[in-house]
């Protein structure tokens, strides 16, 4: 699979399906790798979709030179579409710091957006988010990743889904095993989401957009979400109101989807 060396670092990325270009940007791990089945349903075989390893994770290296934030992060998708000769694309942000890369992008780049969809996202964080992710950055140094990725599983998912998947949530292949021996790369996307704060500038933001808001989220909930819809001119919005961080129940995944693709094929 090809790596570009692109923004001063090497960034790995994946090409997916066919048709009209759609970038996807996660959170704290990668949809590379064969996790490109986690993508929502129906995307690749509607869109040539583009996904990649954020810097530092995955087969990206990062260059500590460079001061964390999602405006570098947003270069990197920047140079990676230009590299691949992509004039205008949808960009999906899929629950969390991808979703504040593609507003980065948005304002930077009008040109380049075709849509913008946001789940899992803020604007600017506040105390309340703030400290929880210095609360996992702390736990990641002082306890270890095992610590750290319990933590986190049990905040972004239902204690429903928990209880009944927890094995597969855990371990080596659990959730957000990509920080696995890569504390260094946690504290970078640590930084680049505390720091990140666009939300005097959403009004600048001219692509459509479509912002997802889960009921249930105790991590990015409507509290977060609410001033990206509202600061984003004519953005719409979807309610999952009994979802958590990560939706897990399949009407909830379902509707997230169906709401994605209809909302991609108007725009």
């Amino acid at each position: 699979m090809p790596v570009a060396d692109l923004n001063q670092h090497q960034m790995y990325y994946e090409v997916h399906g066919s048709g009209d270009p759609v970038i996807c940007s996660g959170g704290w791990g990668t949809y590379c790798h064969g996790a490109e089945r986690h993508l929502p349903q129906g995307l690749t075989e509607r869109y040539s979709v583009v996904i990649f390893d954020h810097r530092g994770l995955g087969q990206s290296n990062d260059n500590l030179d460079q001061p964390a934030g999602t405006e570098l992060y947003a270069n990197d998708v920047i140079a990676l579409m230009l590299h691949l000769g992509i004039e205008r694309a949808h960009f999906i942000g899929l629950i969390g710091i991808g979703s504040c890369i593609g507003q980065v992008v948005a304002i930077k780049r009008p040109d380049l957006v075709r849509s913008l969809v946001n789940t899992g996202a803020w604007a600017r964080v506040d105390p309340f988010f703030r400290a929880q992710m210095r609360l996992w950055q702390q736990v990641h140094h002082d306890l270890g990743f095992d610590a750290f990725q319990e933590m986190v599983v049990q905040q972004a998912f239902s204690a429903e889904f928990y209880n009944a998947k927890k094995d597969r949530l855990l371990g080596p292949e659990g959730g957000w095993s990509d920080l696995r021996n890569n504390v260094v790369a946690h504290d970078r996307l640590t930084e680049a989401g505390i720091a990140h704060d666009t939300l005097d500038r959403l009004a600048d933001i001219a692509a459509p957009a479509l912002v997802m808001h889960n009921g249930r989220d105790f991590i990015t909930g409507p509290r977060l979400t609410l001033p990206v819809e509202h600061g984003i001119p004519g953005a719409k919005a979807v309610w999952l109101e009994n979802a958590a961080h990560v939706p897990t129940d399949r009407a909830d995944r379902e509707a997230s989807r169906d709401a994605i693709l209809r909302f991609l094929a108007r725009n």
